[in-house]
């Protein structure tokens, strides 16, 4: 899955992806970058 890395400042693949229910019930994705390793994260993935 691609996500938004804002260290990198473009799209990247993301590494370890999980799905992750926020507080409100929307679903997301969280993962880290395959680059540089910092936290990503999508919402409604």
């Amino acid at each position: 899955m691609e996500a938004y890395c804002v260290k990198c400042k473009q799209k990247r693949e993301m590494k370890d992806a999980k799905q992750v229910t926020m507080k409100n019930g929307k679903k997301a994705m969280t993962g880290s970058c395959s680059a540089c390793g910092t936290k990503m994260f999508r919402i409604g993935g």
